[in-house]
């Protein structure tokens, strides 16, 4: 088996000791407002969101547990392949994926409806933390050393961009550049791409889909539309409002329960929680996220290896992006781009996904003391 081996395995007892249970506890506490929030926006009732995401939650709660106890460098060794599945499955959705709400994302399983684009999110992280570990700081900053996770990134999100998910095409570029970042790319190539990107909104424009270009206009001005495209965005904004500091009471949500709020239990969760419980509910979920993204950083930093460093700042970063999109949205500082609130809006890739990436990071912090030399083998 050569050297990949060659630092000694941890024992399965030994796994499930190190495990980071308070990190699993702030990730329970997190979901159980979820469920609370799906339990209200159902009107009292746990169908038709509340029971099936509790289902969810718990399988996801085992899938995180075993990715958890499995060896880091099993990981590291079939991070290609797993970003490659996930290509695969992309690719499949072009060809025989479900419709639904005018794209074509998901893969119907019958029991689930898999939606790769979410999970690509996690597969993206796996494949350029295994690239980057491989490099010196030295190519590091050689740009032909970049195309390679250049075009891992723009693979994945070229098919995102033709289902069409404009949010979740921009959510899998920004993952990567928080990855490149870390990694130890140049702040001035940042700057080059985004002068570039820049320089490309005109032609970036023109490719939009006419709603995609409704909704960034109705960013800009909702009243323009206030029963149409700014609809969404309005009733969002006298929801948070009418909550006040400590809300309406659990249940109590005019917004929600006389169903003025569309997409309640999914991208307009969080507005469902702040009309009920107000500014105070607001920002103890805040708490939640921000203590689950400290974990985050302080496991990532405590890692030996680089490519577990990467994952768990990638996790974590991902973590950032899902909260910050989605609230920002709802209260309307940036364009509706549908990007769930992580474990609280309903739906069961968002779900799986999250709780895959929680697994990885604390598969990190199982492992921090392994150690992973630049091509595989423990040291």
């Amino acid at each position: 088996m050569g050297t990949f081996f060659s630092t000694p395995r941890l024992s399965l007892g030994r796994k499930m000791l190190q495990i980071n249970w308070g990190l699993i506890l702030i990730v329970t506490a997190t979901a159980a407002i979820g469920l609370a929030m799906l339990y209200s926006a159902a009107n009292g009732s746990w169908n038709p969101w509340a029971g099936r995401q509790l289902i969810r939650f718990g399988v996801g709660l085992a899938v995180l547990i075993v990715i958890a106890l499995v060896d880091i460098r099993f990981w590291w060794r079939y991070a290609f392949l797993i970003y490659g599945a996930l290509l695969c499955l992309l690719v499949a959705v072009e060809v025989f994926g479900s419709v639904g709400m005018g794209a074509q994302r998901w893969i119907n399983l019958g029991v689930i409806r898999l939606q790769p684009s979410e999970l690509m999110k996690v597969g993206l992280v796996l494949a350029l933390a295994r690239y980057f570990h491989g490099l010196s700081t030295e190519d590091v900053g050689r740009i032909p050393y970049l195309i390679v996770p250049l075009i891992l990134v723009v693979l994945p999100t070229a098919l995102v961009l033709k289902q069409p998910d404009l949010g979740t095409a921009l959510f899998l570029i920004m993952i990567a550049g928080a990855i490149f970042f870390v990694a130890g790319v140049k702040l001035w190539k940042f700057v080059v791409v985004l002068g570039a990107g820049g320089a490309a909104v005109p032609i970036v424009w023109s490719t939009l889909r006419s709603y995609q270009q409704k909704r960034i206009l109705t960013f800009l001005d909702p009243e323009s539309d206030p029963l149409g495209a700014g609809y969404h965005i309005l009733q969002s904004k006298i929801a948070l409002g009418s909550g006040g500091m400590f809300g309406k009471g659990f249940m109590q949500g005019s917004q929600s329960h006389l169903n003025f709020l569309p997409e309640k239990q999914t991208d307009f969760i969080f507005t469902v929680l702040a009309e009920e419980l107000g500014m105070a509910g607001g920002l103890a979920l805040l708490g939640l996220y921000v203590l689950m993204m400290i974990y985050g950083f302080a496991i990532g930093l405590r890692a030996r290896t680089h490519f577990g460093r990467l994952v768990a700042l990638g996790i974590t970063s991902m973590v950032f992006f899902y909260v910050f999109i989605n609230i920002a949205m709802v209260m309307g500082l940036i364009p509706v781009v549908g990007v769930p609130l992580p474990l609280i809006s309903y739906g069961g890739t968002a779900m799986l996904t999250l709780m895959i990436g929680i697994g990885f990071l604390i598969n990190v912090y199982v492992h921090r003391d392994v150690t992973i030399s630049r091509t595989g083998g423990g040291a």
